[in-house]
């Protein structure tokens, strides 16, 4: 008897088929305000590590404790549950204690990239409210908050020490001759509140900027039930082998303010009972020399440090033997890289799909499945995935016909931050538009085809055409620019410039427009390509027509690859 007959109420999903037999797509997810699965953690593991930077060791217990005296002294300090704080840190001990510290009085962490330039920090703060920001004492960021800090109604700005963790004198400065700036110790000796603030799995947790093609990117509210959901759809997801809970030793190299890493490193390992070994920053050298030193077991991480460990000089020969699991995500990774990597390191690559608005699970590859060129995978439990026709996006297609993907789950986000226009456009019939186009096969597995939105994803991170060009535009010699994405064998993409300058004006270099950029967007975001053209192509209405372009890239690369 199959189990639509066992259970005739239950529909049976096309990718059923493609399980692994180890798991179930319809087990039960389990959501939870994020302080309750933090405290269910530390009762289970908490005297156990389970964070290792720069030589310190935290354990569980050590990371709630500290973390809800940070708590204390926030609410002492006047912020209340709702309130937007942004966290503006790059990896570092104090992200731990922060983010747990937010969750527990139930504010919103408005999350802020360490490589965005003052212009794009100050629209995020503008864009969520947010007059609270907490930082680190490196000189940059320090000098980053202080640039913004009138413009963007920063009221208060807590610093926390990475000289505590053991950064040395050349990496740090000294605050800001500023009464808003003050050290975030200061919070820490506050006295405990008599109640809590008791957040629900419905209140919004992050908010999380993710890509738009409008020049400026969306905050995608995560609730602390996505995250919850997020986790234990993760958890349940078992193919071959099960990662084991208390055990697993994992490399910490992901950047924190990411989503794949804020579910994978910060959430999912606390849950789990499993220690990081967090990196300040990716060092291919450090990162070997770690896995064979302190026999780690997981290595997540995104396209561009796979591609730097395949190519790092000896790496062949280097001990890989403890690693488990390896993964790579935030933007697809060559085939050939992919092989590699297997070869080298001895186990699968694990790989998939996800988005920042579904927290950030979706699909993953099963270990049974043959690997095509776009294999995406299967929904992950809990997770409804269909492919609607391009121009009708409540139509459901069937196997084989190529349209937009659209996703349903607790783990998807309830919209955007302040974008009801976007957000009626997003969600149809209870699911969310990805952008993302693809299909689904005979055998239940989908696979990825193009992408509607004309995003770029550089080394996992989503940059956004518009606001380059915009920032471009801004030269006094420009006349017209289109920015696209363009192959790079690191990165995935990499930013192309193509511009037309006014009458009079001398050609613009490279590196003058990198130079003029510098203060105007992220160092990820500098073109690395820039052809001068008399002129852009358009459409008979006049529109830039970016996709001609993109096609016409296309055709050159495949033109070389040809002549090679």
């Amino acid at each position: 008897m199959t189990e639509e007959q066992q259970n005739p109420a239950r529909k049976i999903h096309p990718w059923e088929k493609a399980y692994p037999s180890t798991c179930r797509w319809d087990v039960e997810i389990v959501t939870k305000p994020i302080p309750a699965m933090m405290d269910e953690a530390v009762a289970r593991y908490g005297t156990k590590t389970a964070l290792v930077y720069r030589g310190n060791h935290l354990s569980f217990g050590e990371i709630r404790q500290e973390s809800v005296s940070l708590a204390a002294g926030l609410l002492h300090a006047g912020v209340k549950k709702g309130d937007a704080v942004a966290v503006y840190l790059p990896n570092t001990a104090s992200y731990y204690i922060v983010f747990y510290a937010l969750m527990r009085i139930g504010a919103r962490l408005v999350s802020l990239s360490p490589m965005d330039a003052p212009r794009e920090l100050s629209f995020k703060l503008s864009d969520t409210g947010a007059h609270l920001l907490i930082t680190t004492d490196q000189a940059a960021m320090l000098a980053n908050c202080a640039a913004i800090a009138d413009a963007s109604g920063l009221e208060r700005i807590w610093v926390a020490s990475e000289k505590r963790w053991g950064a040395g004198t050349d990496e740090v400065a000294p605050l800001p001759d500023d009464r808003r700036f003050s050290p975030i110790d200061e919070l820490m000796a506050s006295q405990h509140p008599a109640f809590w603030p008791m957040p629900s799995t419905d209140d919004i947790a992050v908010l999380q900027y993710t890509g738009g093609t409008t020049g400026h990117p969306k905050a995608a509210m995560l609730t602390h039930g996505n995250l919850t959901a997020a986790i234990d759809i993760a958890v349940h997801w078992k193919d071959v082998r099960a990662e084991q809970p208390g055990e697993e030793r994992v490399l910490g190299v992901l950047p924190l303010f990411h989503s794949f890493a804020m579910l994978f490193l910060l959430l999912r390992q606390f849950r789990e009972g499993c220690c990081v070994f967090l990196h300040p920053r990716f060092d291919v050298e450090a990162v070997i020399s770690q896995i064979e030193e302190e026999r780690l077991t997981i290595f997540a991480g995104v396209p561009t440090m796979w591609i730097a460990v395949s190519g790092h000089p000896g790496a062949e020969s280097r001990d890989f033997s403890s690693l488990r699991f390896c993964i790579s995500g935030g933007a697809p990774l060559p085939g050939e890289i992919a092989q590699r990597i297997e070869r080298m390191v001895g186990c699968k690559l694990l790989g998939g799909w996800g988005l920042t608005e579904a927290a950030p699970v979706g699909t993953l590859i099963p270990q049974s499945a043959q690997v095509k060129p776009g294999i995406i995978g299967i929904p992950q439990p809990g997770i409804e995935l269909e492919v609607v026709a391009l121009d009708e996006s409540t139509r459901v297609l069937g196997d084989n016909e190529t349209g937009e993907l659209r996703i349903r789950g607790p783990n998807v986000c309830r919209g955007y931050w302040n974008r009801p226009e976007e957000n009626a456009a997003a969600f149809v019939d209870g699911y969310f538009l990805t952008g993302d186009i693809g299909y689904r096969d005979e055998d239940g597995l989908y696979y990825l085809v193009d992408r509607k939105k004309s995003l770029i994803i550089s080394s996992g991170f989503n940059i956004y055409p518009t606001n380059i060009e915009n920032a471009i535009y801004e030269h006094p010699d420009i006349a017209e620019v289109m920015v696209i994405g363009v192959p790079d064998d690191y990165r995935g993409q990499t930013v192309k410039a193509f511009v037309t300058m006014k009458p009079g004006t001398k050609p613009m270099t490279l590196d003058a427009l990198r130079t003029f950029l510098s203060e105007r967007v992220g160092r990820y975001e500098l073109p690395t390509g820039l052809e001068l053209r008399s002129e852009l192509p358009r459409s008979a209405a006049g529109k830039l027509l970016r996709r001609v372009l993109e096609d016409e890239e296309r055709g050159g690369a495949a033109a070389a690859i040809r002549g090679a």
